[in-house]
């Protein structure tokens, strides 16, 4: 049998724990950037609500009901006046999971929970956006969905009536329509046909999402997106209609500010997330060096 010298194996395994901690956020880096010194560098935080909310519009969430709050405040925002009064069609994307390692670790049992969050999430909002003497809520499913998602929803959302987009062709549509997590170019569609058509629609953390499946003329309403640099959580991309994009650093001091034209990918209603990642590495580069000149 084989035997490895005992540095070496320890090597190996802390070198694939690391790989394993690398969340799916994270974008590529200098390897010469600066490092806080040793003595002052954390574990690596990549859980999403480990830091201050700040002050000011934008801010970082403290926990899921403050996220959930912040969405949905903004949602309604973004319903009462879209960027485009002729097609109400509203967006929101956030991390489902607080743990953000899970949302890439490719198991049934991350998957099941971040399944779980957004069916809690759309329940909030059916709640919010609706009621029983105001405008009917629609929660609709990707034509994708399983039976066992259906059912699921079925069981956990009230107060909405719910189906699937390929129930949509044979149904008439009143009210605001929430389409759960739409993951294939049909559901894009109807969700854009139903708010082209004038009905109040939101789409709720799509998937599988390319420049094409939301249009420009769309709204952004809440957006959150964590930016990890050394293996951390170092800042946000925080969007709270009608407030403007916002860079945040990881103590929720705001690092700059972008309108829908500075930021949007052309012709989409997707953010180009080149310019707030220069501005979070920046920050901490510039903590590093802070850091070291105290040293």
């Amino acid at each position: 049998m084989m035997s490895f010298p005992m540095s070496t194996l320890s090597l190996s395994l802390l070198l694939l724990f690391v790989v394993l901690l690398e969340p799916c956020t994270s974008f590529s880096t200098n390897p010469k950037s600066l490092r806080l010194p040793k003595q002052q560098q954390t574990q690596s935080q990549l859980f999403l609500f480990n830091f201050p909310s700040g002050g000011g519009g934008a801010k970082a969430p403290t926990s899921t009901a403050n996220r959930d709050s912040a969405a949905i405040n903004a949602i309604k925002s973004a319903l009462q006046k879209p960027r485009n009064p002729k097609c109400p069609l509203v967006e929101c994307e956030f991390p489902a999971l607080a743990a953000l390692n899970k949302l890439g670790d490719g198991s049934l049992r991350s998957a099941t929970e971040a399944e779980d969050a957004n069916i809690a999430f759309a329940s909030k909002l059916c709640s919010k956006v609706g009621s029983p003497f105001g405008p009917k809520v629609n929660l609709v499913v990707s034509s994708s969905a399983s039976r066992s998602f259906l059912d699921k929803v079925q069981k956990k959302v009230k107060g909405a009536s719910i189906c699937s987009v390929k129930d949509l062709a044979s149904t008439s549509v009143s009210g605001t329509s929430v389409f759960l997590t739409p993951s294939s170019k049909a559901d894009y569609q109807e969700a854009r046909k139903l708010a082209e058509d004038g009905c109040p629609t939101v789409i709720v953390n799509a998937l599988f999402k390319d420049q094409k499946s939301v249009p420009e003329s769309a709204t952004m309403a809440y957006f959150l997106k964590p930016l990890t640099y050394n293996s951390q959580v170092a800042g946000f991309l925080v969007r709270s209609y009608p407030s403007q994009w916002t860079v945040l650093d990881a103590q929720s001091s705001v690092l700059g500010t972008f309108t829908d034209a500075d930021i949007l990918v052309p012709k989409t209603n997707t953010p180009d997330l080149r310019a707030s990642v220069r501005l979070v590495q920046k920050s901490a580069d510039e903590k590093a060096i802070r850091a070291r000149s105290m040293q």
